[in-house]
């Protein structure tokens, strides 16, 4: 999965920021749409709970991948219902301004790329879809489409009006773009740690190569005639 993923995300980022950029769609929103499932970005799609419940709509929509995130109170009721038909992955995050939700953004990522350039379509939900698979979205969206916080949450109330992550969810959204930042600079660095040893090797078997009379001269030592002319 590697090398294709790797081939194929930028695709992912040139595609969702033209989105983005191009179709900042604002919905007709009616309140009782905060009970039905949104579609984001293409085979992205947030909403409640209860939306995961109906595999019926889940099977309209093509659904094949659900991130549920739910709290330890909340794991008997908001379980996943079609593990036969989907694949799903679970986070344990609670709506708390306290809660880190910064850790698990790159396992989500991972899950939803990964979805996504297999044909996929994914679902991501909590019990409201309110507070915390909105941020997740967001998150994944900054960091696919390389957009920084406010347009890609302006981006996604535009798609789902209710979504209100809380205040703490928001501080730590903006604290997470220099670290993907920062990663992805690291990612591209020219040099991996591998890298620098072989080059390392390379330059020693060069040096090896070259004949005493030569290494002597670019390294003048007590031994040498440069050497002993300097004592």
């Amino acid at each position: 999965m590697g090398d294709s993923h790797a081939l194929m995300q930028p695709n992912l980022t040139e595609i969702f920021k033209a989105v983005i950029d191009n179709n900042p769609v604002v919905l007709d929103w009616k309140y009782e749409m905060r009970r039905d499932m949104q579609e984001i970005l293409p085979g992205l799609f947030l909403g409640p709970y209860s939306a995961s419940k109906d595999l019926r709509v889940l099977q309209e929509y093509g659904i094949t991948h659900i991130v549920s995130i739910r709290d330890a109170t909340e794991k008997m009721l908001l379980r996943p219902r079609f593990p036969e038909e989907f694949k799903y992955f679970e986070i344990e995050v609670s709506d708390s301004p306290d809660e880190r939700l910064i850790p698990y953004f790159p396992q989500a990522k991972a899950f939803i790329d990964h979805a996504l350039l297999s044909n996929g379509k994914v679902f991501v939900h909590c019990n409201g879809g309110i507070s915390r698979s909105p941020a997740f979205v967001v998150a994944y969206i900054m960091e696919t489409a390389k957009v920084d916080f406010n347009a890609a949450y302006t981006y996604v109330q535009n798609r789902r009006f209710c979504m209100n992550p809380n205040e703490g969810f928001k501080v730590q959204l903006k604290e997470y773009e220099p670290i993907y930042a920062a990663r992805d600079v690291i990612s591209h660095y020219p040099y991996t740690q591998q890298e620098y040893e072989r080059q390392g090797t390379l330059r020693r078997r060069a040096d090896d190569e070259i004949s005493e009379d030569e290494l002597a001269r670019r390294h003048p030592g007590p031994f040498t005639q440069e050497g002993r002319a300097q004592e």
